[in-house]
């Protein structure tokens, strides 16, 4: 019987050191576009690529290809989606607002992006926990972790036209809904039978925060 021929942990630095660069690259290009109001519209409207082309870099370092990662993925996909479209249409859990055109091609009027989006913050703060034992303490975490991810994003968001609030008033129940919602995703994702380890999981998570924080001065907020 032939062994199967392993990765040697050399390559395996490289291929994670050339992901980082590529991460740290797309999002400090993405902060100086929006940054600059002559080419903000044309970088706004890569917005949804730069998501997908996260998450392609996220699964190429997944470790847990079994039958219930799809099912798990789905689930965080379809209830964040799910409830946007609740949000949306009734004004329970976030409050009122609506979506702007930024952010591409719509379902019920909420862009198919965004449960990629819960999806992607999902599987990074579930990655950040997963050495936690207690799936409810883990889930809790990873709901904190997403709405403190949200408290920063929302400024930006909105002066960006990703999406509007009304009387332009962030409402305290939107981060309550983002925190239960985002703990009971979390509790399904941690009950799916894979491995939630990703090397680069925080890496790709400080990133996205930074590149909201640093947004959070360069824009006209």
């Amino acid at each position: 019987m032939h062994k199967i021929a392993q990765t040697p942990p050399e390559a395996k630095n490289k291929r994670l050191l050339i992901a980082q660069i590529l991460v740290v690259a797309l999002y400090g290009v993405g902060i100086i576009g929006m940054s600059l109001p002559e080419y903000r519209d044309w970088f706004l409207s890569l917005s949804p690529a730069l998501l997908l082309v996260t998450l392609a870099i996220i699964l190429l370092f997944h470790r847990g290809w079994t039958e219930s990662f799809p099912i798990a993925a789905a689930f965080a996909f379809w209830i964040g989606f799910g409830s946007e479209i609740i949000g949306i249409h009734t004004g329970y859990l976030y409050g009122d607002y609506v979506y702007g055109p930024t952010l591409g091609p719509k379902l019920w009027e909420v862009p198919l992006v965004i449960g990629v989006n819960w999806f992607i913050l999902t599987y990074l703060t579930a990655a950040v926990f997963h050495k936690f034992s207690n799936d409810y303490y883990a889930a809790f975490m990873g709901a904190t972790a997403m709405t403190a991810f949200d408290y920063i994003m929302e400024p930006v968001a909105t002066a960006l036209d990703m999406w509007y609030w009304k009387f332009d008033v962030i409402p305290a129940k939107n981060y309550l809904g983002w925190f239960l919602i985002s703990f009971i995703i979390h509790v399904i994702y941690r009950k799916a039978n894979f491995e939630k380890s990703n090397p680069l999981a925080a890496f790709i998570l400080i990133t996205m925060l930074l590149f909201f924080a640093i947004l959070n001065f360069t824009l006209d907020l």
